[in-house]
């Protein structure tokens, strides 16, 4: 047996007691699990087909008080308060994965699914849209729901709803909930012609009250600052429902209504690192961006490159190669905060999916960052990768979607799971009772909240499955809404859009002269877990000698051959003081995870 054999061998044996993850998922059943956990979120009367059955009918009188009918909608997360904001961006961003990914999802048999969780929400906007100049953006009040810890059936907590008219404007809210509207009557155009039209109208009148009675949602319903605050004022929700308005009417008015007020409300000026349900300016750049790939910017072109700079600023940033890079865990997950950091990662995700494909739409074209141009299956390889990190490739081997993997949260903050079913037991489940019976128990939850993604792990990786812990154990509907429509691109596989994705036969990279392919050579079972063997080549392509050079790795869970580690960074080997010109070394590595990242950080040539 040659030395390398033995090597592998061993590591082998080493790499067992390691905590890493199995390699290859499942896409389809990853979404199937994240489309179902909406019909957990429900409110209202649920339908006989509702399939997550230890959930019953809740917040029957919603409304009633205030003289309309609230009945319906979701709740945003653990607790059973309506949020109309954070509910409104949920329903846009499920509405753009099934515009983008339907044919994927319907292939895989879901997009049913996920048209009547588009349709849970926005049967809700309808009612909460009585007037054009009146929307109804909070039912409940999250200081005293938050006081209770009671099943969405037991409710005794104040339902008072909240609005936004034209003495108390809310454009922020407005403007978002036009955006669902328009998105979502693009998704029943063919289905369902009058229900589109319907949605369409809604999305119009909205609009116009956004725009015409300007200010804060916030100052208005002035019990969700503490919980949904909008910390980037109405401007980029009001850009946002004019892109959605223009992709669902084809009308000229709102495509000149992005090239006009772009520079004014900062579509043009603001450089992002996140997006999410406060702060849309990376949405709307990725939007507009595809316009004028598309040939549709006309006389507003000179604005639309600007969008266009700031959307690929956001994909440069996400993949480490801009000016200012998103933070990231040393396992590789996107992180900007810890309270419910999942969301970000999620959305962040989408964009680069969906550009990725816009860019390979647009005949080919690179995404352009200062550390030069950028292939577009590198954004692709960067979403597969987080959704691989979620669903189990990561330092702790855990998936942080309830009921995907061997290994997922079983305390999950959420008062419907964690509380027996009111079908097993409808005895009264006090406010505080709740709190003392429910909360405090420290067994798994009686009831499986199968597709949530909760909050997700800190800054290193660590994560704690704790009842208590809401900041990483709590789900969101706006954390699973982007995701589902990654998991059905990815799960397509090549079919969509031609792309290679990583994780495949191979993967090939290039930074100037010098390119990267990597492959999987094999890979063996032991104690139940799943090891590849990975082999690297990089490949002096210029006409000069290969000096020197420092690779950056990352996601690296396993022992390395083959190269010299040197601070952060790997070079040469000891016996090899440089690269010939055309000439390749190989170096190898074994873990239990998908490949590596591999890139060039720096390198001289001689």
């Amino acid at each position: 047996m040659d030395k390398l054999a033995k090597l592998i061998c061993l590591s082998q044996v080493l790499l067992v007691f390691l905590p890493f993850a199995l390699a290859g998922h499942d896409y389809g059943q990853a979404l199937s699990k994240s489309i179902l956990f909406f019909e957990a979120q429900r409110s209202g009367f649920l339908p006989h087909n509702q399939r997550v059955t230890w959930r019953s009918h809740s917040g029957l009188h919603d409304g009633k008080a205030s003289g309309v009918d609230l009945v319906g909608g979701y709740y945003d997360a653990g607790d059973n308060v309506k949020f109309g904001l954070p509910m409104a961006f949920t329903v846009t961003m499920l509405s753009w994965s099934i515009i983008e990914y339907g044919k994927q999802m319907a292939s895989s048999g879901e997009l049913g699914h996920a048209l009547e969780a588009v349709k849970w929400g926005t049967d809700y906007f309808i009612k909460a849209h009585p007037q054009p100049n009146v929307l109804y953006g909070e039912v409940g009040d999250g200081n005293s729901d938050h006081y209770c810890w009671q099943r969405p059936e037991d409710m005794t907590t104040d339902r008072r709803a909240y609005r936004i008219d034209p003495s108390n404007p809310g454009s922020d809210l407005a403007g978002e909930t036009a955006a669902a509207m328009a998105a979502a009557s693009i998704v029943f155009r063919h289905s369902n012609p009058s229900y589109s039209a319907e949605l369409l109208r809604h999305a119009y009148q909205l609009f116009d009250f956004a725009d015409k009675y300007r200010g804060k949602y916030d100052s208005s319903i002035t019990v969700a600052q503490k919980y949904y605050h909008s910390i980037s004022g109405y401007n980029d929700e009001l850009l946002w429902a004019a892109a959605w308005l223009y992709q669902a009417s084809n009308n000229q008015y709102y495509l000149d209504y992005l090239g006009r007020n772009g520079d004014s409300m900062g579509g043009t000026g603001w450089s992002m690192t996140e997006f999410g349900w406060d702060v849309k300016y990376a949405g709307v750049q990725t939007l507009v961006a595809k316009f004028l790939m598309q040939g549709k910017a006309g006389h507003n072109a000179p604005v639309f490159e600007k969008y266009q700079q700031k959307a690929e600023y956001f994909m440069c940033s996400c993949l480490g190669k801009g000016t200012r890079n998103v933070q990231k865990t040393p396992g590789g997950l996107i992180f900007r905060q810890r309270w419910n950091n999942m969301q970000f990662v999620t959305s962040a995700s989408f964009l680069a999916t969906v550009y990725s494909d816009y860019l390979v739409s647009s005949s080919g074209r690179y995404l352009r960052c200062p550390s030069g141009n950028v292939p577009p299956a590198q954004l692709l390889s960067l979403a597969k990768s987080q959704v691989d990190y979620i669903l189990g490739d990561n330092p702790r081997g855990t998936s942080y979607m309830v009921g995907y993997g061997r290994t997922f949260p079983q305390r999950v903050h959420h008062r419907g799971s964690s509380i027996v079913s009111y079908k097993v037991n409808p005895s009264f489940v006090t406010c505080r009772g709740g709190y003392a019976t429910w909360f405090s128990r420290k067994g798994s939850d009686p009831n499986l909240l199968t597709g949530a993604l909760v909050g997700g792990p800190d800054a290193y990786d660590n994560f704690a499955d704790e009842r208590d812990n809401y900041e990483q154990t709590e789900p969101a509907t706006y954390n699973n809404a982007p995701l589902i429509g990654i998991l059905a691109r990815l799960n397509a596989g090549h079919g969509a859009f031609n792309q290679l994705l990583p994780g495949f036969s191979s993967a090939v990279s290039s930074s100037g002269p010098i390119s990267i392919e990597q492959k999987m050579t094999t890979s063996w079972v032991s104690n139940g877990r799943t090891y590849y063997r990975y082999s690297t080549v990089v490949t002096n392509k210029s006409g000069k000698t290969l000096k020197s050079i420092n690779l950056s790795i990352s996601k690296l869970y396993g022992p390395i051959w083959g190269l010299n580690k040197s601070g952060n960074s790997y070079t040469f080997p000891s016996w090899l003081n440089s690269l010939s010109a055309g000439k390749s070394l190989e170096f190898v590595y074994i873990h239990s995870a998908s490949p590596a990242d591999v890139s060039v950080a720096n390198y001289l040539l001689g």
